[in-house]
Parts: structure tokens; sequence; C-alpha cells
């Protein structure tokens, strides 16, 4: 396995320069980002189950914000780094700001929460703790404990032979004050509720019965404490769980093997420090305060909860059978193209595709040009980045046949992937140990391209290049939730510069004067800037000016002071933002003509589109790129991306109605405002609706019936 070859470290420059006041807080952002996400809980537009899964989404977000900012910001301050964040706060401060803002949402969840609940026992749905069943319940789970739960539970008392138990992350746990009547001496107990035990418990249906009835595990076990401390006296109980810090330094630049010091990271952060500390507001002080100074933590990293610690236990009710409940399933649609073509190298000959998942079947082309390639005697080599993929990965399964059958196959695999390091590891030596030419990259620089190339010989004896450029990681679980774009090519000029970044990231190229696409960390940024300034001058020219970006988040301070000249000559500037944003629109004389929308719905919206008018009315004369990069610092300079143009009038009409849908949204549309707030658009009265993910479903199945 080849190491990852070394990279000059670019730290992140500081802009002293900056007005602070020009910039809203990546993390409060942030949060308001998940505070979207929360409000499509608490919408009743959105059918029942689906809020209740918004609810769950949330929360996942919330522990990972957690686990990354926060603990990035107690780095800091145990570090001793002064540097304020460009918004001009201090690590201590944004802590504060956080805590407060967190807060604000835990009410509001808990609000959302409890008004769920009602509305599920409006539809014979039912969560109860133990002691709020009958008889014949209960004897029904204490079974059911004996059986499937005691055997797995282990308890972990403190005492002067058994130290404090190591409290693994996110983990939910039961601790306990426990008094030994014979002796008469208190100490404290935990008990872990294990992951492979479910968090709800459904109790068994009667025949015509058309209720669903669960009980929260956590009570289940509670109640049945006596059989884990037979003879001794349970004096407290509390649910409690804990999370810790995600954002564990690695040294490349120091290591000998990248393999190794991922492996030594995952152990790292498994027992990184407690950041968090979620506990029932009922507990008695004195345990608080020995949960405190075990886990070593201060009082700001305590949230008191009275609702579900883990929401993750709600999915055994999001997930049950019932339509009725859920958005209307969509399954992604295989162009005809795709059906009429055996043979897909003969399909993209014929004109380049552009793909818009997950409204088109990712699996019906994408794994397919992947899975045609493996096969297709004429294929001579398969290169592919690989940053995130899913278990049992049919992108896997096809490098590992393609190896097999001798074609030279070469994969990078990106190990520091945050949370998926464990199975990328996994992945690399699988694909090792079946011949594939598994690579890390450059040192220094993570590889977030999703891009494939295929080099195949025609019929005549020539060999020809065919890649795939992305905007989504190739992962097929994700795909069918993921909003997504991908190009498939075999333009020369494209190919043979993707055949260069492959060099780049295999060996040792050097090549900085690219053409056609845009690479980062090399000349995406100063492309980009470029690319405004041409605007700028447009306008000054009196030519039409116009800027429309899409992205997950945008932070770069150079790029956003460039737009804000850019707004100040005029130029109309458009920012589809969907996470956080830092460029704070709408400001008198700063940013007067730049908007920034962000899109929250059944999809989490993922592509990256960037549209530069180019002095032209015409949208169709208009320059537009696609790709994996949004703009931000880490993005632009410490990490390899790749945006591609798009030059076919007929798909870059494909990507303008996309853009145009979005820019007229009125349901899941919410616009920026200066203070960093944002205001969920609606129809008008006597409007129509116009949502974009239900206009791109119907959209997308016009477009086949039309093609048919």
């Amino acid at each position: 396995m080849r190491k990852r070859r070394s990279a000059a470290r670019q730290p992140k420059k500081i802009n002293f320069n900056v007005d602070p006041t020009h910039f809203l807080n990546r993390d409060i952002s942030w949060l308001h980002f998940n505070r979207r996400v929360l409000a499509e809980a608490a919408d009743k537009r959105n059918p029942l189950l689906e809020r209740l899964r918004f609810l769950i989404i949330f929360s996942s977000n919330l522990d990972e914000f957690v686990m990354k900012r926060v603990g990035y910001l107690k780095h800091q301050i145990s570090s001793g780094f002064t540097h304020r964040s460009v918004d001009g706060q201090t690590a201590e401060e944004q802590l504060a700001n956080i805590r407060r803002h967190i807060n604000e949402d835990l009410e509001r969840q808990r609000g959302i929460y409890v008004g769920l609940v009602g509305e599920l026992q409006r539809h014979d749905i039912y969560i109860y703790d133990f002691d709020d069943l009958g008889i014949e319940d209960q004897e029904y789970l204490n079974g059911y404990f004996k059986r499937k739960m005691f055997p797995v539970l282990t308890p972990l008392s403190v005492d002067p032979g058994h130290p404090f138990p190591f409290i693994s992350n996110l983990s939910y746990s039961l601790g306990m004050i426990l008094r030994n009547p014979q002796t008469e001496t208190v100490l404290f107990s935990r008990v872990k509720i294990p992951e492979v035990i479910p968090g709800l418990i459904q109790l068994p249906r009667q025949e015509g019965d058309k209720k669903f009835r669960f009980v929260t595990t956590v009570t289940l076990v509670r109640s049945n404490l006596h059989m884990l401390y037979p003879g001794m006296e349970i004096q407290q109980t509390v649910p409690f769980r804990v999370s810790r810090n995600a954002d564990v330094d690695h040294r490349e630049d120091e290591a000998q093997d990248l393999l190794i010091l991922v492996e030594e990271g995952i152990k790292e952060r498994r027992l990184a420090e407690c950041v968090r500390l979620e506990i029932h507001k009922d507990t008695d002080p004195s345990m608080t305060s020995f949960l405190k100074d075990s886990l070593e933590i201060v009082d700001e990293d305590i949230y008191l909860m009275d609702f579900p610690i883990d929401f993750m236990i709600l999915k055994s009710i999001v997930d049950l059978d019932l339509p009725e409940l859920k958005f209307k399933p969509w399954a992604p649609i295989i162009p005809k193209a795709f059906f009429e073509n055996n043979n897909i190298f003969s399909l993209i000959r014929q004109g380049d595709v552009l793909l818009h998942h997950p409204y088109e079947s990712f699996s019906g082309t994408v794994e397919k040009f992947i899975a045609n390639a493996a096969d297709d005697p004429n294929v001579l080599t398969i290169k592919m980045t690989l940053y995130r993929t899913g278990d049992n990965s049919p992108f896997i399964r096809s490098l590992i046949k393609a190896a097999e059958k001798g074609k030279q196959v070469v994969c990078l695999v990106e190990l520091k992937a945050r949370f998926d390091e464990q199975r990328n590891i996994v992945w690399a030596q699988k694909l090792e140990d079946a011949g594939v030419h598994v690579v890390y990259g450059v040192l220094g620089l993570k590889t977030h391209t999703k891009t494939a190339l295929i080099i195949r010989q025609e019929h005549d004896g020539e060999i020809m290049s065919y890649a795939h450029i992305g905007t989504g990681n190739y992962h097929s679980q994700t795909s069918n939730l993921y909003t997504d774009l991908g190009l498939l090519t075999c333009n020369k000029k494209i190919c043979d510069e993707v055949v260069e970044v492959f060099n780049y990231l295999t060996g040792s190229s050097l090549k900085t004067d690219y053409q056609e696409i845009l690479v980062a960390p090399i000349n995406m940024k100063s492309t980009f800037m470029n690319k405004i300034q041409q605007e700028i001058k447009n306008k000054k020219a009196g030519k039409p000016a116009r800027i429309i970006a899409k992205m997950n988040s945008m932070e770069d301070e150079v790029i956003t002071e460039a737009l804000y000249e850019a707004s100040q000559m005029g130029v109309d500037i458009t920012l589809i933002v969907r996470g956080f944003c830092c460029l704070r629109p709408g400001q008198p004389g700063l940013s007067d003509n730049i908007k920034v929308i962000s899109i929250i719905g059944r999809f989490l919206e993922h592509s990256r589109v960037f549209y530069f008018a180019n002095g032209s009315d015409n949208v169709m004369d208009g320059e537009f790129y696609i790709g994996s990069a949004d703009w931000m610092h880490r993005n632009l300079h410490n990490r390899v991306e790749l945006i591609a143009p798009i030059y076919e009038p007929r798909l870059k009409e494909k990507l303008w109605e996309f853009v145009d849908i979005i820019l007229n949204d009125n349901r899941q549309a919410w616009v920026l405002n200066p203070d960093g707030t944002y205001t969920q658009k609606t129809p008008q009265e006597g409007e129509e609706e116009r949502g974009t993910h239900t206009l791109l479903m119907n959209k997308t199945i016009q477009r086949e019936k039309a093609i048919t």
C-alpha cells in the first residue's frame, strides 16, 4: 500500500485586515442551519413520521457539532491559542454563545417532541415507561429482559478496587447510587445500554389490535436492577450520556505510515476528553457533582434534560410500515438512454451526460459505469477516488473484479474521512489483498474529489479516456438521500487533465497549468477569484453581470471580500448555501446585491454548482461548473478537489432548470438576514406551492415520459 506523498503544510492564513462586522460566526451560523432542520420537525405540512425523523436528524447533527466544533474550541483554549474568529470572538466567547444557542434549541426540541408524542397517540402509536404498563405487559417485558438483555448488561461499580469506568462516546448509561445494607457502604455504579439492544421495545400486538405500543429500554432496565444488584439497596438512578472530543490532531509530516497514524487517531478519539454530559434535570446534585468530577468537566459542559437523551431510539417508530404517515415514496429513475445502450461507453461518446441524483438513479448510471468497466474486455485501466463509501459497496466489488481480471486498477482511499476512518481502512486492505493499487494521495491534504477515470482501447485501436466527475461520494446508500450531480464525459481536454490529477495523487506530478478543470489546492481559488473579477469588469463595461453559486457551506474570507466588492459594483449575486454561511448579505453599502438562500427538505442538498453570466443576458452563454468543493478555506487550500466545466447547451439547460427552481422556491427556501437569522419563504395568498424537491421529482418523471 503506497504511503501518502508529502506536500508542504498549508496552515490557514489569518487575514488581519478583515473587518469582523463583515462576517457571521461560523458555529452560530451552523446552529442556525440545524435550527432550520428542527423547524421541519415542527412543520405540520410534513407527514408525522417524517417530522419525527427530522427530530432525530437534528439531534444527530447536534451530537456531531458538539464533538467536532465544541471539542475544537476547547482544544484551542487548553492549548493557549488566542486567535479570534473572523467575526472577532475569542474561543471562550464562542463557547458561551454556542451554549446559549443550544439551550434555546433544546427547549424548542422539547416542545416539539411533546407535541409529536400527542400526535403519535392520535394515530395509535404509544411510548410508555415500564411503570405505566399493566401487570400482563410488565410480566412479558420482564421475561424479555431475562432472555435478551440480562446476559448482555455489565454492571460496573466504583470502589477502592474498581476505578471509575470508562464511559464511551455517545453511550447511553444508567448511573446509580447503591448502598450495601450489610456494610452500609455507599458507592456509585453504572450500567451501559449497549447499542445491540434497541432503545424502544415493541410490545406484541393482539389480533385486531391497531395500536403500536413501545416501552423505553432504559425504564425496563431500571425496573430490573435488582437482578443486576441482588441484595443491594438502590438509592438513586439517573440516565446520562457522554460526548467526547472528535477533533484529534494528527501530525502527518512526522508519520512514517499513515495507516498506523489513523488507526492510532481512532483510538485517541475513543479516549478523548469529555466535552458534554447530558443528564436528567431532576438528578440529585450530589450525583451530578460526582459525574462532573469523575469526567473532569465544568458546569458549562452539562446539559439538563427531561425528555429522551438519545433520540435515535425513536427510529423504531419512524421505521414503522405506515406509508400514510411518510413522504410519498420516491424511486430514482434510470434514464431511458441507459436502458437503450448496452454499451455505456457508446452512450458517452454520443455526448456528455449530466446526472442528477436521487431524481435519477445512481445505481443504474454511476454504479453501472464502473461495473461495465470492470466487465469490459477493452477496458485497460480504472482509477477512482473513495472518500466515503457504504457497507457492501458495489464499487468495491467492481474494482476487485476488475483487478482479478487483470486490469490495472488504482484506488485512492481517503483514510482521514472523519468518522469513516475504520471503514476506509478495512476497504483499503481488502482492495490491496485483491491486487488493487491502493494509494493515500498527498500528505497534508485530504483527497475530497469524487472522480473516476476509465482508460479503454477502442475497436480502431485508439486509447480513449472516460471520466465521471461528481459532487457527492461514491456511496450507494446516501445517493438516495443526498442531491448530487455527476458528469460522464469523454471530452478529450477534460479527460486529459483528469489523467494529470491522478498523476498528482499517485505520483509526483507538479502540473499547474490546468486549462479546463479547476483543481484545489492548485488553480481553483485563483480561477474563482478571476471569474469574480471578470464579472466586475463586465458590470463596469455595461455588460450583464451575475454570479450564482450553490454549495454546502460558505466561509472563505478572501472570496467573501471579493463578492462584497462585486456587490458594491452592482453585480447580482445569489448564493445557495444549505449549511453555514459566514458572509453577511444585505448590508447597506457592503452587500446590497447579495442574496443567500438555504434549501431544507426531504433530501439533503449536497451538490455544488457555479454560474457566471460572462457578459451575456443569454443564460446558455454563461459559464457553468460542478464539482466537489465548497467556498471554504479547507476545500480550497487543504484538500484535493476537482470542479469541471459544463459545455454542452442541453446540459446547461438542465442545470439552469435546477437552479431556477431553487430561485423560485416558496416552500423549502430560507433567506439569510443580515443579522444571521433566517426567514422561511411561504406562498403568498393564491400562489401555488413551489418546493424544490417535489418539482424536481415531477420534472424528472415528465422528462422521461417525453423521451418515451
